[in-house]
């Protein structure tokens, strides 16, 4: 899901209060499907407690405006929302970066769980940490405090911790890729975002969204999707799911003639037509699709994942799922 680019944004003269800002990223949540609804439903619920919220779903679904969403719209909105991405940095960094450190002067680095004081934190990829630092987020989760690195002083903690993930966590728990203890601290108050696919009320009101905004970040005269473009997006697999749609929608923003957007607008690499599509699995047309996206990049995998919206690592995957050599 997209994210309002001023949110948190704040002057002096014009502070933005919490509930603005919880406002402005739920006009952001665009839920037009069945199951989007639903989830929402679910999400004010989980918001208004404080306990540490697990949050699952492939890669480019809005796993982190739903983290978004559930600070704003919990019991401290005020307060800070930190975010980690735990792929980022080595272990020694991300472990001064979030627990902070003593110095020879005296003056301490403050992590990332302190900035955070009675907010949020939230751990994008969690499953990435290594296991030293998985049994410290579980004390972290279990018994509210930690102690900076090089510090003996323990220090409280009041954040509540979201987690993320698009990993297969019971395959990574199966192969011990993720500790145990913690997978069952963590999956209490679970939200399984599905991806776009399943959610595909959602594809024509997401490309409306992006469209107004796109044209107005590249300074274009507002164009209007054709229907047969509306379809192809409503018939595509999307597997980069938001994060791939808003790309496309982008491309054709740069590319259309005014005033309508047409399919081969949205991405020249696409080989299926609508017809086809319909009689082949998703899983068919998903393979498909990611095979002429290689081949539109001539293999360059890092070119491929950026078109459609996923990391490499998940195109990697995906690749070896579909034998696409």
């Amino acid at each position: 899901m997209p994210s309002p680019a001023t949110a948190g944004t704040a002057t002096a003269a014009e502070p933005v209060r919490p509930a603005e800002i919880a406002g402005s990223i739920l006009e952001s949540w665009i839920a037009a499907d069945p199951a989007s609804l639903h989830l929402l439903q679910e999400i004010r619920g989980i918001a208004a407690s404080t306990s540490s919220v697990l949050i699952r779903g492939e890669s480019g679904t809005g796993k982190g405006l739903l983290a978004e969403i559930i600070h704003y719209l919990g019991p401290h909105p005020e307060a800070p929302l930190v975010k980690i991405d735990c792929t980022e940095l080595p272990r020694e960094l991300l472990e001064i970066e979030l627990f902070g450190c003593e110095t020879i002067d005296g003056r301490p680095k403050i992590g990332r769980l302190e900035l955070a004081g009675t907010g949020t934190i939230v751990f994008d990829e969690f499953a990435a940490l290594s296991m030293p630092m998985q049994a410290k987020l579980l004390r972290v989760i279990d018994e509210k405090r930690f102690e900076r690195v090089g510090g003996m002083r323990s220090i409280n903690v009041e954040a509540r911790v979201v987690a993320l993930t698009a990993v297969d966590l019971e395959h990574a728990l199966a192969r011990r890729g993720i500790r145990e203890d913690l997978y069952y601290r963590l999956n209490v108050l679970t939200v399984l975002l599905p991806p776009l696919r399943d959610r595909r009320g959602d594809i024509g009101p997401l490309a409306e969204f992006f469209l107004a905004r796109l044209c107005e970040l590249h300074r274009k005269p507002r164009l209007a999707f054709s229907q047969a473009a509306i379809s192809t997006l409503e018939n595509h697999p999307l597997p980069g799911n938001v994060r791939e749609l808003r790309s496309m929608v982008e491309r054709a923003v740069v590319h259309a003639t005014p005033p309508e957007i047409m399919p081969q607008d949205l991405a020249p690499q696409l080989r299926i037509s609508i017809s086809d599509e319909r009689r082949l699995s998703l899983e068919q047309v998903e393979r498909e699709h990611i095979g002429n996206v290689l081949q539109f990049t001539n293999g360059r995998k890092t070119q491929a994942a950026q078109i459609l919206g996923i990391s490499r690592k998940t195109l990697l995957e995906k690749r070896k799922r579909y034998g696409l050599q």
